[in-house]
């Protein structure tokens, strides 16, 4: 193994750490919020589940791999510098608790890196065409199920008396923030275990790409050690202050945004898990009355968003000039 490659491979790892310290927050933020579980529990519980959602397939670890840049004409500098936009970014955006989308930052910090190493023509449209399907996935669908659901538990059990619905559905948000860390794993997880093959081909360990189990094993436990650290300041933006939180409207938003991302994995496609539980909330909170979010917190959310594309693509454009 190459000096090049083994710092490439350990700047993944850091960054599948961060991914699962800042992002898998998002899938245990509303169990916590709404206190159905202690922290401590509901952090052990993301862990696992992330974890084992890694191991739920490679299709959207192919779509990362091999279809944003084309592998044929990057090298081990392009990998590096991605990497560094990736923690470099979502460690800041976590130090001021604003939940960014490693997906987001993945595919731009590629990009930039990408167009460092060999100009515009790195990009593949077969691979952005799912990023962009992502997008709608993530806000559409998110928001859109959250309501959805939230309307027709509304329907069905309106009249019941609120101390049997909070009793129901906070023994269901444990299923249903299971169904969201499992699914954050199945995506996010496998985001980076693409970029690791994808690394070893480049570096000449592997012939093509093939995702070994062992790869999926090692990125596997080091976003569920990011997990199990936790990452307080996401889970007070997402869970405390986006809207106040009843088990039955953590449920809705869980399950909504768990089978969305479950969706999006099956058919490969990359997108963001914190879009789409936030989208999730949104839904969920608009049902009660549009003043019922905190469109301010949406707004900051919003803006860390729209960022991360030119910051993290900038970034990895730097660090790959300044690399080669």
């Amino acid at each position: 193994m190459s000096l090049g490659l083994f710092a490439a491979l350990l700047l993944i790892l850091m960054a599948e750490f961060v991914n699962g310290w800042t992002d898998a927050p998002n899938a245990i933020a509303t169990v916590i919020s709404t206190r159905v579980l202690k922290p401590q529990h509901a952090l052990l519980m993301a862990a696992a589940l992330n974890t084992a959602g890694a191991f739920a397939g490679t299709a959207v670890a192919y779509t990362i791999g091999t279809g944003i840049v084309k592998p044929e004409i990057i090298n081990l500098t392009t990998v590096s510098a991605a990497m560094v936009g990736i923690v470099v970014w979502s460690t800041i955006a976590w130090y001021y608790g604003l939940p960014t989308s490693e997906s987001h930052a993945l595919v731009a910090g590629l990009s930039g890196a990408g167009f460092a190493t060999a100009g515009p023509s790195v990009l593949l449209w077969e691979g952005w065409s799912k990023v962009l399907l992502g997008i709608l996935f993530s806000t559409g669908l998110g928001f859109g199920s959250g309501m959805v659901l939230m309307v027709a538990i509304y329907w069905v059990f309106g009249r019941r008396p609120p101390g049997l619905v909070r009793t129901l559905f906070g023994r269901l948000q444990i299923f249903s923030a299971a169904i969201m860390a499992f699914s954050h794993g199945s995506n996010d997880g496998q985001k980076f275990i693409g970029v690791f093959t994808l690394a070893l081909v480049l570096g000449g360990v592997l012939p093509e790409f093939l995702v070994p189990f062992w790869v999926i094993l090692l990125c596997a436990a080091t976003m569920g050690l990011g997990t199990a650290l936790g990452g307080w300041r996401i889970i007070r933006t997402m869970g405390l202050r986006l809207t106040k939180l009843e088990p039955v409207h953590g449920f809705a938003a869980e399950t909504g945004a768990g089978l969305t991302i479950l969706l999006a994995s099956h058919y490969g496609i990359p997108l963001s898990t914190t879009h789409t539980i936030n989208t999730a909330i949104i839904g969920v909170g608009s049902t009660r009355r549009l003043s019922a979010v905190r469109w301010g917190v949406v707004g900051s959310i919003v803006t860390a968003w729209i960022l991360t594309f030119p910051i993290c693509g900038a970034i990895a454009y730097a660090v790959a000039l300044a690399l080669s």
